[in-house]
């Protein structure tokens, strides 16, 4: 091992993904040490691996205090110290004695070895982070990798996690798999506890890094795992949303998906990599804020693009309008501006790109956001011009689009039909379910698309349109149904309306589903 502060050790192994094997050589000290052959750790040893690393770390200090410029004075306290960490690995087998390794007090001085000058060591400090955290590890002993992480964070990990992160050189293979145990270690102390999805973004400059990478342009594994865990660090947070929003997220996002609008990806990491840039989209466009920084760049016509090209990306940009149009009304009057209508019915008349097709359960994602994208527009376009061009949609070609809004009716209504079915046998079957729980499990077969029709077939009865109300009635006829069975849907979904965005914007949704009831009377 070269051991000036800035050589680097050459690990055999350049995976990325760091291995989990056992030091054989550990497990033979071990039994020497002790009288049986059984290789279990338990308190003794425990304490035995952290007196020895304890011992080498102060060896390691007092070598490098005595001879800061000598590099070939302090060369065996390095590696001795580094062998100690190694050793340490051997505990994510015995997750059950993390709280004593806690309560022994190993962890600030393990944490203290991430600004080693040497970055080998903070490196190996890394490398146990991840083990000690595996996910595995987490099935194992879910309470004991609780205590270790709450006391990793006590003592501040996410700051020196992250402040080693920004001195590696990415140019260096062991510092490259460094970076993606960084983040690894990190994932896994959210799976933990979700909190630390905040507390590392607030705490640390990992979103400015993130967005760093993710600007650029050649793709890489670790630009694929950065957008993995942002992806991560948004999903469950409202605060990290307007919180990347606030660092020009949305547009740094926009302009990575951009360079795929009329090319694939090349390879399946890149592949994942694209999905993952499109799920922080998504999880970005939930603050009304980020949908207006969204609508400035231009990000409407962008997914228009995209949608128009055919390309691997045509279904997420679908999800991506989806989330942008929901209860915001400016998104969609630029969809319609900008020919959006044109690009969207063909979609919604079933008629998607086969090579974006291969997996039934896309197509179905695809439709599903279709149809809550169409809801939208209806309830963001209420009047003039563009309220006239959305309901021609449904005129035109003998009311083409009418007769496929009743044929999705029916298939998502058989659906939630059976679903009824199936949870009143289990009722039968002495499997106690609350109203509740049985709401959502038909909500998850399909209610809630059902519900989403029955609005827009709301929006299309009371816009009056004599031909429209005429179609609707002949073909609940032939389907053998009534305005009275459309009705219901509608009452149940009314019913059901919660009060996350305040019971002032409850009363409104209500009132709206009222209005649609009342006028099939």
């Amino acid at each position: 091992m070269d051991t000036t502060t800035t050589g680097k050790r050459k690990r055999d192994n350049h995976n990325p993904n760091p291995s989990n094997d056992i030091d054989f050589s550990l497990l033979e000290e071990l039994e020497k040490t002790q009288p049986t052959s059984d290789t279990t750790i338990d308190i003794k040893t425990l304490k035995k691996l952290v007196l020895s690393f304890e011992r080498k770390l102060k060896d390691n200090i007092a070598a490098r205090l005595k001879y800061p410029d000598q590099p070939e004075k302090f060369a065996d306290s390095e590696i001795e110290l580094h062998d100690e960490i190694e050793k340490l690995k051997i505990l994510a087998g015995a997750p059950e004695l993390y709280p004593e390794l806690v309560n022994l007090n190993t962890i600030p001085s393990l944490l203290d070895l991430l600004t080693h000058d040497n970055t080998d060591i903070a490196i190996d400090v890394v490398n146990l982070l991840q083990d000690l955290t595996d996910e595995d590890v987490l099935d194992e002993d879910n309470e004991s990798v609780k205590v270790l992480v709450d006391c990793l964070v006590e003592n501040n990990v996410l700051e020196s996690l992250v402040q080693n992160l920004l001195r590696l050189n990415e140019n260096d293979s062991d510092e490259v798999s460094a970076v993606f145990g960084t983040l690894t270690s990190i994932e896994n102390m959210i799976e933990v506890k979700p909190n630390v999805a905040e507390l590392v973004c607030e705490r640390t400059k990992l979103l400015r890094w993130i967005v760093g990478k993710i600007k650029v342009r050649e793709f890489d594994v670790n630009k694929q795992y950065a957008s993995e865990i942002l992806a991560i660090l948004l999903q469950s947070s409202v605060a990290n949303q307007k919180r990347l929003g606030g660092m020009n997220g949305v547009d740094v996002v926009l302009q990575a998906v951009a360079m795929y609008k009329s090319r694939d990806p090349k390879s399946l990491d890149e592949e994942e990599m694209v999905e993952n840039l499109f799920d922080c989209l998504c999880c970005l466009l939930m603050p009304l804020e980020n949908k207006e920084r969204f609508l400035k760049a231009e990000g409407v016509e962008l997914m228009i693009i995209i949608m128009n090209q055919k390309k691997l990306c045509y279904g997420s940009a679908i999800r991506a309008l989806d989330f942008a149009l929901t209860n915001y009304p400016p998104a969609c009057e630029r969809f319609v501006d900008v020919m959006g209508l044109k690009t969207a019915f063909p979609a919604f008349m079933g008629k998607i790109p086969s090579t974006k097709n291969k997996k039934k359960r896309a197509k179905e994602e695809i439709e599903e956001r279709l149809i809550s994208l169409v809801a939208s527009l209806f309830g963001g376009v209420l009047r003039g011009s563009r309220r006239e061009r959305l309901l021609s949609k449904f005129v035109e070609n003998e009311y083409e689009k009418v007769d496929r809004l009743i044929e999705l009716y029916m298939r998502y209504s058989n659906r939630v039909k059976e679903e009824s079915e199936r949870l009143n046998e289990l009722e039968l079957d002495d499997l106690e379910m609350d109203e509740d729980e049985k709401y959502n499990r038909k909500l998850e077969s399909g209610l809630y698309s059902l519900q989403l029709i029955a609005v827009i077939l709301g929006h299309l009865w009371t816009s009056e349109h004599p031909g429209i109300r005429a179609r609707i009635e002949l073909l609940l006829k032939q389907q053998k149904l009534t305005k009275k069975d459309v009705k219901n849907v509608l009452q149940e979904y009314h019913d059901n309306i919660g009060d996350l965005e305040g019971p002032d914007e409850k009363e409104k949704a209500q009132a709206k589903i009222q209005k649609f009831i009342t006028a099939m009377e």
